[in-house]
């Protein structure tokens, strides 16, 4: 039997380390992440979000398709149902669909663990029904930072939103959101075994003021500061992931409803 070369030692090494990671990468449930799909991959993702903000009320049915177009670049769009209800009223429909693709433009892989970076882009079209639609198209831009050990999982990201001008005038303020996640796999376990890793993640939101017509309107814009406890549960190729977003701090501009809670439940099949 001929020795192996260095080359082919190298190689089964990060092998055996892949295999050692969970069959499923890992995303936080409210901040971005750096996780991308295989080539060729298909995830399919119905997810369902809670809100409450003194006497504002949201619930928002979304469905989540993801390609692997490589093995670093993934695309996708996000489909949502909106059901929100304030002191004014009620409105429901389907709200703007939304465009989104990441590219991993860093990879380390050693036994055991992977660290990768990210950059995301989101766009939301003006495509939804009047009642729920903000009437512009937006995006979002991101960056994001991933740490995944057999135990341990750190991620860090931050993302700008650009918001437009509908068509009466209204541009609501552009918004800073920074997102410090952890999380701990406290039992190791196999491939074919399900896996559960917990999260605590601290979110931030900076919204600018908005505007009408020019002027700056008093009741809009400020900070918000949320921890949210959280878990991601997988097996083999499905995963479920939940979580609540409770307020730590606020600082709003005017008199503006404060968030009570947000809470999120996400279900993701890999095909």
């Amino acid at each position: 039997m001929m020795p192996l070369k260095k080359a082919q030692i190298s190689a089964l090494a990060l092998f055996a380390s892949l295999l050692s990671l969970p069959a499923l990468a890992h995303d936080p449930v409210f901040g971005l992440g750096p996780h991308v799909l295989f080539k060729g991959g298909i995830e399919i993702a119905p997810e369902v979000h809670i809100s409450k903000a003194g006497d504002d009320k949201g619930t928002e049915l979304g469905m989540g398709l993801t390609y692997g177009l490589t093995g670093d670049w993934a695309a996708g769009i996000e489909i949502p149902y909106i059901d929100q209800s304030d002191a004014s009223g009620s409105s429901s429909g389907q709200g703007d669909l939304t465009l989104f693709t990441k590219y991993r433009f860093w990879r380390e892989d050693s036994p055991g663990l992977q660290e990768s970076m990210t950059v995301a882009f989101k766009l939301k079209t003006e495509s939804g029904d009047d009642e729920v639609s903000t009437g512009t198209t937006d995006s979002i831009l991101g960056l994001a930072y991933g740490y995944e050990g057999r135990k341990w999982y750190r991620w860090t990201a931050l993302r700008y939103r650009f918001n437009q001008e509908d068509d009466a005038g209204l541009r609501r303020g552009n918004k800073l959101l920074f997102d410090l996640v952890g999380g701990i796999r406290l039992k190791q376990t196999g491939y074919r075994e399900p896996d559960t890793v917990w999260l605590l993640e601290l979110n931030g939101e900076s919204g600018q003021t908005a505007e009408l017509n020019g002027a700056e309107l008093s009741n809009t814009g400020g900070t918000q500061w949320f921890v949210s406890p959280g878990i991601f549960w997988t097996k083999r190729n499905f995963a479920v992931k939940a979580g609540v977003q409770i307020p730590i701090a606020s600082n709003l501009n005017g008199i503006q409803q404060e968030t009570d809670y947000r809470a999120k439940l996400v279900l993701e099949w890999h095909l």
